[in-house]
């Protein structure tokens, strides 16, 4: 069983930052992606930024060069790195890894954390 832990969210004026960290959990794990996701007024996740350590890293357009995905593997955490926050930026940003287990990929969901931005 994989657990996720986020940490670093909470209320920030426009144009400061954040950093939300993930750190994963379980018996010998082997982490494949590790990514951000948030949840959308529709309900929908919609990725902002992914680290695989085949295909490399992945933002989403919106992000604009103003966040930094990164990994410690040693650790099993993923980080965001947020700066430039923009009041759409607000809402639940959600950890989310994929690990392998006897050849097939597993997806698990971390319970999400608020990210507000006040304008």
């Amino acid at each position: 069983q994989v657990q996720l832990v986020e940490s670093g969210g909470g209320l920030v004026e426009a144009g400061g930052s954040l950093r939300l960290s993930c750190e994963a959990s379980g018996s010998a794990l082997s982490i494949n992606t590790m990514a951000w996701y948030r949840r959308t007024p529709e309900k929908k996740n919609e990725l902002v930024a992914r680290i695989n350590p085949t295909t490399g890293i992945t933002y989403a357009d919106f992000v604009q060069g103003r966040f930094t995905i990164s990994r410690d593997n040693d650790e099993n955490t993923v980080h965001l790195q947020m700066s430039r926050l923009r009041p759409e930026d607000t809402g639940v940003y959600h950890c989310y890894i994929d690990t392998w287990s006897t050849r097939s990929l597993t997806g698990s969901w971390g319970q999400g954390i608020q990210v507000t931005v006040s304008s």
